[in-house]
């Protein structure tokens, strides 16, 4: 089933009306408005931080959803197969730009068009991962930015050492139909046998993959490291549930995760790479060309940590780590 959100009530969630901006030339030659087809990996309670910095700094840079440029809104709901089908939806469409975010959607989308211009606004290993030829010329119809999921997992892992100093075996749970989860589970992998610790791997593909994957770690980890993935965002409160109740201390990359009882995080300001991606988005609807647009990397990362979930596994974390943190949730 395909969720869409009305320009109207997104505008009125993200503060009403915007000021009026004079039509781009590029919009005045076309005579039509452009459009903008935002292909959302999960939902919209998800998204919704991210994609108000996205239209704010569209209006910033003189475009005004439902005056000079139009945004449909599709989402996947981290259901696999209606990547596929939303991006031959935009095709249909003929949209001017895709907006899209995570591997998978990235490359359903590149498969789907070679013409149409995409962009991401996240890509954890856009190289690795066959998203673009190289991040100075990406060549093709695709570009945006990395989030380097996959070189920082090393990080969290140190992180997640510091909150739970006895860590010596960890749970990786991860969506192994996304060839970035991948490559962060080997990251994660490698990392944790230089630090002596023994690894428990969870291979998911659905959402049905969770329950049973739970009962397969019973007595097998100290710590759940929680890779990047839309399926997991999506059932991010399930999974905290479960990991909750097995008493297992979670290290993720979003903050969407701490926020639904989970323990920490690390990784890039979102916010902030959907507000970068509006200029990219900007710079192609004025007649840039992606190829010739190289992708940016993340410029900021967080540290979130709920302290709630931490009194709740038993954990005391250090005043000096709490002073490190970006957010503290209670």
């Amino acid at each position: 089933m395909t969720v869409t959100i009305g320009r109207r009530e997104l505008l009125a969630a993200l503060g009403g009306a915007a000021a009026a901006w004079p039509l781009t030339a590029r919009a005045q030659q076309a005579g039509k408005v452009p459009t903008i087809g935002y292909l959302g990996s999960s939902t919209p309670s998800t998204d919704s931080q991210w994609i108000a910095a996205f239209v704010q700094r569209l209006r910033e840079l003189g475009w005004v959803d439902g005056r000079n440029v139009a945004i449909e809104y599709r989402w996947a709901e981290g259901r696999v197969e209606r990547y596929d089908e939303i991006a031959s939806e935009f095709v249909r469409l003929k949209v001017d730009v895709i907006l899209t975010h995570n591997t998978p959607p990235v490359l359903a989308a590149k498969q789907a068009t070679s013409i149409i211009p995409i962009v991401f606004a996240s890509a954890g290993d856009p190289v690795g991962t066959g998203v673009v030829a190289s991040l100075a010329r990406p060549g093709g119809n695709v570009t945006g930015l990395s989030s380097q999921t996959a070189d920082i997992s090393a990080k969290r892992l140190e992180l997640l050492r510091e909150v739970v100093p006895d860590l010596r075996r960890l749970g990786i749970m991860g969506n192994v139909g996304n060839p970035l989860t991948v490559l962060e589970m080997g990251e994660v992998q490698a990392a944790a046998r230089m630090l002596g610790l023994e690894v428990a791997t969870l291979d998911i593909r659905r959402a049905d993959d969770i329950a049973p994957a739970f009962d397969a770690l019973k007595g097998r980890a100290d710590a759940l490291y929680l890779c990047g993935d839309p399926l997991v965002t999506t059932h991010r409160i399930r999974i905290n549930t479960l990991a909750l109740g097995a008493r297992l201390p979670t290290m993720s990359v979003f903050r969407q995760y701490v926020e639904a009882a989970g323990l920490m995080s690390y990784g890039p300001n979102f916010p902030d790479m959907f507000r970068r991606a509006a200029d990219f988005v900007d710079k192609i609807l004025r007649g840039a060309k992606p190829a010739d647009i190289p992708v940016e990397q993340a410029a900021k990362f967080d540290l979130t940590i709920n302290l709630t979930t931490a009194k709740v596994l038993g954990l005391t974390i250090s005043e000096s780590f709490l002073l490190r943190a970006d957010e503290v949730i209670e």
